[in-house]
This record gives structure tokens, sequence and C-alpha cells, in this order.
């Protein structure tokens, strides 16, 4: 619930250098696209795309949805979420693309996160069904 708080220097900045209408623009706008955004992506990644992962026993499964890793920061790749819950890294193939991971990465080696998990990092889990292609 910060997020909403966070908005507020943001806002504050905005309305000084360019009145209402830098907020309206700048916040609510942007709040509004990007919850909606993770919504409208968050329907995808549980209803439609490709698997390569099945979770014996889940109620639900995930899927990963191709045409949108860059836009949010490797999200779309559901379908390795749900395949591995615990791992920084969604995107776990070449061709996925994952800047959320690659963001994680540099926090890293400049020392202000540690312990990231990748898939290979986690124990096995034996609900976990490779789907083959």
């Amino acid at each position: 619930m910060t997020w909403m708080w966070q908005q507020l220097p943001i806002a504050l900045v905005l309305l000084y250098f360019g009145g209402i209408n830098w907020v309206i623009w700048g916040v609510c706008l942007r709040v509004t696209v990007s919850v909606m955004g993770h919504w409208l992506i968050g329907y995808f990644a549980h209803n439609t795309g490709q698997r390569h992962w099945h979770v014996e026993g889940a109620s639900v499964q995930g899927y990963n949805v191709r045409f949108c890793g860059l836009i949010t920061m490797g999200e779309c790749w559901h379908n390795n979420h749900h395949a591995f819950p615990e791992s920084a890294k969604l995107g776990i193939e070449k061709h996925q693309t994952d800047p959320g991971w690659c963001v994680l990465q540099l926090l890293e080696k400049i020392g202000l996160v540690w312990q990231i998990k990748k898939p290979e990092d986690l124990p096995e889990r034996l609900e976990l069904v490779a789907i083959q292609a």
C-alpha cells in the first residue's frame, strides 16, 4: 500500500513545474495505465499462451505470453514463474527477454541485493512436469 504514498513526491514536483495537467499525465494516467497493464498481462498469463511446464495438482496454470517480455520486465514468462515460483529469473530460455533479471544482476553487482535465486538453485519439484513442444 505504500506505492500510493510514493506518488506524492512525484506529484509535488510535477505540480510545481507544470501544474495540475502534469500531475494528471505524470501520476494519475501513468498509474492507471501501469495497473491496467499489470492486470491485462495477468489475465493473458493465466488463460492463453505457451506452456513448457505443467504443475500437477495446481488449480491454475501459468502461460508464457511471448510478445511482451520487454514491456513487462519479464513478468510475461508466467509459466516459468509457476514452475519456479521462488526464482527471481523469469526468462529462463535464451530467447525470453527478461529486463527485470538484468536489473537484479546489476543491483547484485553493486551490493544492493543478494542471495538471488535462479531455477537451478531450487530443490526439485516432483509435481513439475516438462511439456514437450
